[in-house]
């Protein structure tokens, strides 16, 4: 998946290609066996056929070895040769030897349709003067970019493909995009393609008429009607099937829905933000989806950056997703906030939202931060392998257990206390002299020198 922030599909009807150049441009197969494939038309010309030194190969049985090359032309041009193939190049239905073409001219090849288009151009913004959009929140640069991205798209109704991993915050990115625009009043709609059994999702997306099938006890509205006038958030849109996603072009396109088992067509107003784990450009080029509807769709596309590669928004998200508790943190800093930070989130805020609820869960005298038991997954300083090992025997296994036990306590004992040995004691309610001995037993204090 790319990691570019945000990039802008130029020569969409939402956003015009006035400033397309050639070397922008690449030759893209739209239908046919190598549905998704492209090769980008720079410097050298590329030669389009079956050869597995071609530039662009096809595996369309009616293409030749070496079928076609396409270059770059003046103004804004293409330049068409055909190489004497067998089957011919066609060009609005007639034959070509060599011609120019203008950006987004379609071609037909043996059984295969290519498409010259501008690629996507990645956005030069400045970053967003602000530590949030919706509920959003990050002070990374990272961020403040998507932020920017963000801030600008709400103001249309573009089509927004937000892609990232799970739990990187798609639907909460979608929602302040709704919150943000001139729709914020109107429904937003969420529909999670992946959950759904594929018998389901056409009645959801469309709705369905009474006794349209069995259980059709009476008629409901699908997401599309019930967002008319505001937004429909797709989520997991990799996850659905390719026989739909002809209808749900369709419904972009003519802005119109037929409910399963109706006659009539039903006109809606929504704006689509549609959101996707996998990279939609990577299932177009293995033929699992659409490339028209990814065309259609990923106008605006806008990569959401993992945790792992954001960590200095670890304490300002941790204090959102506490205040959102209603648990005032204070500070967040010290050994739990360094406890964060060495842990690779492979679920993100999700996760860290997770790992935050159960401290508090097991923290309910907690009063800040510092006071919460942060299980963190992974973390050595709260797994001192508290396991019974029945291989051992009996006064071994209990020996190890208490041992791992009484490590596991000091630890988050001092490091609640900032360090401090009496104050550690207070709170344990034992002899300074005789928790100083345990700490030392376990190597957590140095021998000799200041107490606290």
């Amino acid at each position: 998946m790319s990691s570019t922030v945000a990039t802008v599909a130029l020569g969409h009807p939402d956003f015009p290609a006035s400033d397309a150049r050639p070397g922008r441009c690449q030759v893209v197969v739209v239908e046919g066996p190598d549905m998704g494939r492209a090769a980008a038309i720079a410097g050298a010309p590329v030669v389009v056929g079956t050869d597995l030194a071609c530039d662009l190969v096809l595996r369309d049985p009616r293409v030749s070895r070496k079928h076609l090359r396409i270059e770059t032309g003046p103004e804004g041009q293409f330049l068409l040769a055909d190489l004497g193939s067998k089957n011919g190049t066609l060009y609005q239905g007639a034959a070509v030897g060599r011609l120019a073409v203008p950006a987004g001219a379609v071609l037909r090849v043996g059984h295969t349709t290519l498409r010259i288009q501008p690629e996507p151009a990645a956005l030069a913004l400045e970053p967003s003067r602000s530590r949030r959009f919706g509920d959003l929140v990050g002070e990374s640069l990272v961020m403040r970019e998507v932020f920017a991205v963000l801030e600008l798209a709400a103001a249309s109704d573009v089509a927004i493909l937000l892609e990232g991993e799970t739990g990187t915050g798609k639907e909460v990115a979608a929602r302040a995009i709704h919150g943000a625009s001139a729709r914020a009043r109107a429904p937003f709609v969420a529909l999670d393609c992946g959950a759904l059994p594929e018998s389901l999702v056409e009645s959801e997306l469309f709705g369905h008429v009474k006794g349209a099938f069995t259980g059709a006890m009476q008629a409901r509205r699908g997401a599309f009607a019930r967002a008319h006038g505001g937004t429909l958030f797709l989520d997991e849109l990799d996850s659905l099937p390719l026989a739909l996603q002809s209808r749900l072009l369709r419904a972009l396109e003519a802005r119109t829905v037929r409910p399963v088992g109706g006659d009539d067509e039903v006109a809606v107003d929504v704006r689509v933000v549609a959101a996707s784990q996998r990279d939609l450009a990577a299932a177009v080029a293995a033929g699992a989806f659409r490339p028209d509807l990814y065309y259609r769709l990923s106008v605006l596309r806008v990569a959401l950056p993992p945790l792992r590669a954001r960590r200095e928004d670890l304490a300002v998200t941790a204090r959102a997703l506490l205040a959102a508790r209603g648990f005032e943190a204070g500070d967040i800093d010290g050994p739990g906030l360094a406890r964060l930070a060495a842990h690779d989130w492979p679920g993100n805020v999700r996760e860290l939202r997770n790992t935050l609820d159960r401290a508090l869960a097991l923290s309910p005298a907690a009063r800040r931060f510092a006071d919460l038991r942060l299980d963190v997954p992974g973390d050595s300083s709260a797994q001192d392998e508290l396991s019974v090992r029945a291989d051992l025997p009996y006064a071994e296994a209990k020996q190890r257990l208490l041992h791992a036990f009484e490590r596991s306590y000091l630890r988050d004992l001092l490091a609640r206390s900032d360090g401090n040995i009496s104050a550690a004691a207070r709170t344990a309610e034992v002899d300074r002299k005789h928790l100083r001995t345990l700490l030392r037993k376990h190597g957590l204090v140095p021998d000799g020198g200041v107490d606290d």
